[in-house]
């Protein structure tokens, strides 16, 4: 798992407070949030076992960051630990809110969209420095929740200052990387208690098409070899085109390749990760990943023409980060007896009783979904070097400009469908 020394913390918060170019400021937020995304990602593969996984890191962060507004104490201190950096600070926030912006905006056929809602229970006084910060955080909601009768709950809330109402329902996806989650269904899930309490639930919306899309005629039933050895046959999209491609090492020297797509106007990108040899376990490359591994990629890629060989793939990933966050450092926030949240309300007793994650996925060939038929073709042979994700693999989805990791995973069978 990878945890921020306290040393380096001081430094990027030094060079966030002493930047005075929006490039330094990037990078040193760039290296957080991946930092970030890497101890999420391996602190679930712990308990995930050998499963297709999906989390969205920066829609946790988000999420993490409304909290720190009205955190304070030792719960503050937590939260500002495990992210590595504290959204009060004025460059930080606007940092954040700007990159936002950017996440929000819809151009040449991609759409990405985050929104949070917290869940507050009825009756509890907000402090009204909260709730107007609240208002301008990351597509932010705040709706008022009567715990003690769950079936209440969404049928009777009550939105707080302006926020954005609309999200999309979790259904299968109908473009290339697409990825929607409403959490809003999971409230009747929480468990409802006594005290005071507080739910999370943040979402992400994404639709992109492939700024050179596969033909669907290319498409071929291939095999794929599982984990423990098994092999399999799914539809293998194809293309031979000019990409960005690097052979990297690990810290033990465990060789790995690196393949990045982009998805049209160069916004957004997917890169595909998987050991150089068969043999090694994907399992093996998943506990070695760092975070300056993940920065060292956007130096180490050069663009060469290549022979592609890229599964479909569809999954869903569900997490209640309650059990998932305390093992990153952040406990106290779930804790109602030392919980400490009186930047949100005076009252006492106040805590994050469940904090949902839910996501989904769904790669094809131009960004529609595919027909169930499978066409066979027979590929000319070329000497072009070949990528070919026949095994198990990682994958990334990036924003270019901030470097920020918008969903990270992993395939281990690409016919393990989501519902």
């Amino acid at each position: 798992m990878c945890r921020l020394p306290v040393a380096s913390l001081f430094i990027c918060f030094w060079l966030v407070k002493r930047s005075h170019c929006n490039g330094s400021l990037q990078d040193s937020m760039e290296e957080l949030h991946t930092r970030f995304a890497v101890s999420l990602y391996q602190t679930l593969t712990e308990t995930e076992n050998n499963s297709n996984l999906i989390v969205s890191p920066v829609s946790v962060s988000l999420s993490l960051g409304l909290l720190q507004l009205g955190a304070r104490g030792n719960t503050l201190a937590q939260l500002e630990g495990t992210l590595g950096y504290n959204v009060n600070d004025a460059q930080v926030q606007d940092f954040l809110l700007h990159s936002q912006g950017d996440m929000n905006n819809t151009s040449q056929g991609t759409l990405l969209q985050q929104t949070c809602t917290l869940l507050i229970q009825s009756g509890v006084q907000l402090l009204t420095q909260f709730t107007k910060h609240a208002v301008a955080w990351a597509n932010t909601s705040v709706v008022r929740a009567n715990f003690s009768q769950p079936n209440h709950t969404r049928s009777q809330p009550q939105r707080l200052g302006h926020t954005h109402d609309e999200t999309w329902p979790l259904q299968a996806g109908s473009s290339s990387g697409e990825l929607s989650g409403s959490g809003e269904a999971q409230v009747e899930a929480l468990w409802w208690g006594h005290r005071l309490q507080m739910a999370l639930v943040n979402t992400v919306a994404f639709r992109g098409v492939w700024q050179k899309q596969f033909l669907f005629t290319n498409t071929q039933n291939l095999p794929f070899t599982l984990s423990d050895g098994n092999i399999i046959k799914v539809p293998m999209m194809y293309q031979a085109t000019e990409v960005s491609f690097g052979q990297f090492r690990t810290a033990s020297d465990q060789r790995y390749t690196v393949l990045e797509l982009p998805y049209l106007g160069h916004s957004l990108s997917l890169q595909v990760v998987q050991p150089s040899e068969r043999k090694t376990p994907l399992s093996s490359l998943d506990s070695q990943l760092t975070a300056r591994q993940l920065v060292s990629w956007n130096t180490g890629l050069r663009r060469t023409k290549m022979d592609i060989f890229l599964p479909r793939f569809r999954m869903q990933s569900k997490f209640n980060l309650r059990s998932v966050l305390p093992a990153m450092g952040i406990s106290d926030a779930f804790n109602p007896t030392v919980a400490d949240f009186t930047g949100i309300s005076v009252e006492e007793g106040l805590y994050v009783s469940d904090a949902f994650h839910e996501v989904r996925i769904e790669v094809t060939e131009d960004g529609t979904k595919a027909a169930a038929a499978t066409a066979m073709v027979l590929l000319k042979r070329s000497r072009a070097p070949v990528f070919k994700a026949d095994r198990p693999f990682l994958f990334l989805l990036r924003q270019i400009n901030t470097g920020s990791i918008l969903f990270l995973g992993r395939v281990m069978n690409p016919a393990d469908q989501a519902p």
